[in-house]
């Protein structure tokens, strides 16, 4: 087994006070190895001491070399980029919130299939229901909606209705 070369601009003792120093556990631990390493403990119980491997700890050492200290954090690539640009969500938003055309659609109030078909049709990017609905709730919006009107309520009849007091409803005599 060949032996592990570290770079030497810092001592095992400057590396665990770095080590201790640190907020990030994983970078800690990372350094600690390299420390222990340094300090002529075999890479196995190295390794072993920070819960890794020998070629963990050998990929660590070789970023550690190219880098320093800061090469032992993680690094986060970000992760998937978003389906809709901030344009379309915005879009999305505008759209959500104009709601249907009652007579040119026949629908009262958007689901998320609508939706998704929507944007499938004005962005040409296909994206599932769930996720959509995922994506609103990011954007603000909730699932609530308005409580369907019928087209041929009448709202004075609605309004003569609720100003009836409710116990003349229930014993017209309680007067």
């Amino acid at each position: 087994m060949a032996a592990l070369d570290i770079r030497k601009d810092r001592t095992p003792a400057v590396l665990r006070k770095v080590a201790k120093a640190t907020d990030d556990a994983r970078a800690a631990r990372r350094i600690l190895a390299i420390a222990n390493a340094l300090d002529g403990m075999s890479r196995e119980d190295a390794a072993r001491s920070a819960g890794m491997d020998r070629q963990t700890l050998r990929d660590w050492v070789l970023r550690y070399n190219a880098h320093g200290v800061d090469g032992l954090a993680d690094r986060w690539n970000g992760g998937r980029p978003p389906t809709f640009t901030p344009q379309e969500q915005a879009e999305i938003v505008e759209i959500v919130l104009a709601g249907p055309d009652v007579e040119a659609s026949g629908l009262s109030a958007y689901t998320l299939e609508d939706l998704a078909r929507i944007c499938e049709e004005r962005f040409g990017k296909r994206t599932h229901p769930w996720s959509l609905g995922r994506l609103l709730k990011k954007l603000g919006l909730s699932r609530q909606k308005t409580r369907p009107l019928h087209p041929e309520t009448d709202p004075v009849a609605a309004a003569t209705f609720k100003k009836r007091p409710a116990h003349s409803a229930i014993n017209p005599q309680a007067h």
